[in-house]
């Protein structure tokens, strides 16, 4: 099972108000990051932001983001073997410029970049750019034509002209090519009917959201998923998620903390703010109950699922979601620094399950 760390160029995914809460900046965004890298973890996802939840106040902590390309641009130089994952809300950069920057940020890496694309959902984000916030299945549209012009940017030596619904090209080229060819992996975490078919038809790795914390209904799910992208579109992808990770020496202890920073010390103005807005602006919350239960989620970690519990607790919740076909998972803490120590005990105890192969970072 594949591993790695989300939202360190800004401040994590829980929304909480206790003090020990990740904040983004240039020295812990490298300490987290190399952190990672020495455990073995495979990749490290920096997300797009460019305005906070809560509307007339820019300097609340959900808008303070550092930009995800430059962001992997260093983090790259001060890594070795993870990838380094930049995030895209297509609507905010022009494909000619994205794919610039993702091949030089591929060459910087050595070849350990990858893509994350985005439809764009964030209302208050896209407005500030000036332009109009389109229909949910729209913004695929959108987002396919933008990809396209990408990949051939990537691959094609000769240049081409692109005459689109949304965008025209004229004699298009970008050199020099990514390090990988025939481009980075893409990845996308498609939640709607119309996002999944895109994931499966374009991306390589596909978060999904879990419907359940049921072992057989989770496999179900993740089944569904890679059973589309063979039967649709004839390709084989990766199944990741998102989770929030709890470690304490106790279950009750890890229980006890999670309450804490959750509940407790939830920082509602924003939840409040977030809630309104991906209800509104996104097909993934189609009832208030629905809406409640993944605002205690969002309050805990970005929506993601739960790991609580001891080390041994964590690593048998992993070992469970293996066995159900899941490729990997993307985890995120309250304090990171304190996270990633912590779960080092958990990484032997995968090992020794047959999730993973011993790592040896001086390698």
């Amino acid at each position: 099972m594949k591993l790695g760390i989300f939202g360190t160029n800004g401040k994590g995914a829980a929304q909480t108000l206790v003090p020990e809460a990740y904040r983004p900046s240039w020295a812990a965004s490298v300490q987290t990051a190399q952190m990672a890298d020495t455990l073995g973890f495979e990749a490290v996802l920096a997300y797009a932001r460019w305005k906070g939840y809560i509307q007339g106040q820019p300097a609340h902590p959900s808008g303070v983001t550092l930009d995800p390309f430059t962001w992997c641009a260093g983090i790259a130089q001060a890594t070795r073997h993870m990838a380094v994952i930049a995030t895209s809300h297509a609507p905010t950069l022009h494909p000619i410029t994205a794919a610039k920057q993702c091949a030089t940020i591929d060459i910087i890496a050595n070849g350990r970049f990858a893509l994350n694309v985005v439809g764009g959902w964030n209302k208050p984000d896209l407005d500030m750019f000036g332009g109009a916030f389109a229909e949910h299945d729209a913004r695929y549209d959108h987002l396919q034509e933008w990809l396209e012009i990408i990949q051939r940017l990537w691959r094609e030596e000769e240049e081409f002209d692109h005459d689109g619904r949304f965008f025209k090209v004229l004699r298009g080229s970008s050199m020099p090519k990514p390090l990988q060819r025939p481009g980075p992996p893409i990845i996308n975490a498609g939640g709607s009917d119309r996002g999944q078919r895109f994931a499966c038809e374009f991306a390589d790795v596909c978060f999904l959201i879990l419907r359940s914390e049921d072992t057989a209904q989770i496999a179900a799910q993740i089944a569904e998923y890679k059973d589309m992208a063979r039967r649709d579109y004839g390709r084989e992808v990766q199944v990741w998620i998102y989770a929030y990770c709890v470690q304490r020496p106790t279950r009750a202890e890890a229980e006890a903390y999670l309450h804490h920073f959750s509940v407790e010390m939830e920082d509602g103005p924003s939840l409040d703010a977030w809630t309104a807005g991906v209800g509104s602006q996104t097909k993934i919350l189609q009832s208030p109950e629905a809406a409640r239960a993944f605002r205690r989620r969002f309050a805990a970690g970005a929506g993601g699922s739960a790991l609580v519990g001891t080390a041994e607790h964590i690593a048998g919740r992993l070992e469970q979601l293996s066995d159900a076909g899941l490729d990997g998972v993307l985890l995120t803490w309250v304090d990171f620094e304190d996270g990633l120590r912590r779960f080092a005990e958990v990484m032997p105890m995968l090992e020794a399950r047959g999730l993973r192969e011993a790592f040896n970072p001086t390698l």
